[in-house]
């Protein structure tokens, strides 16, 4: 490309209004004024921006009315007030979800300390029928048993007693 035609980047494009303002730092001022210097392109561009400040300039004014700030004020303190009014009602809302939370984690800490007293306090059926299962295998046998001196006196008889061999 011809280095008269070198058209602004983007962001050298952006910096155009800072830099006919004097905003710009030196070494971003040096490099937009160095393109401009080498590009008629670049000039146009730039003499056509300084050609819309200028019309700018001869448009009326806008006044703001007397009142502005006043009014202006007013609705920065009630936008204020209500932001108040929201918070106090976020902070409201919260404290009931933490009591709620908190009657939820009381419930369940009593109903659990419930279900462990109650195992360890209510003795459990099952255990003390498998515990017994091999006297009521035999319960019919031990019904036949009189009593516990007629085991002793078969425990003592030669037919029953133990080997020594």
């Amino acid at each position: 490309m011809v280095p008269d035609q070198q058209r602004l980047t983007p962001a050298e494009r952006a910096d155009l209004v800072a830099y006919l303002d004097g905003e710009l730092d030196d070494a971003q001022s040096r490099a937009i004024a160095t393109k401009l210097t080498h590009s008629m392109t670049a000039r146009r561009e730039i003499e056509a921006l300084e050609k819309t400040w200028e019309l700018l300039e001869y448009l009326p004014r806008a006044q703001a009315p007397e009142d502005f700030t006043a009014r202006t004020l007013t609705e920065v303190q009630q936008l204020a007030l209500k932001g108040d009014r929201h918070g106090l009602a976020v902070q409201h809302a919260a404290r009931g979800l933490l009591r709620g939370g908190a009657w939820v984690l009381g419930a369940l800490l009593a109903l659990g300390l419930g279900y462990a007293a109650t195992r360890w306090a209510w003795p459990d059926p099952t255990a003390r029928l498998s515990r017994d299962l091999p006297i009521a295998e035999h319960l019919d046998e031990y019904r036949d048993v009189n009593s516990m001196q007629f085991l002793d006196s078969l425990s003592n008889s030669p037919e029953f007693g133990v080997d020594d061999q």
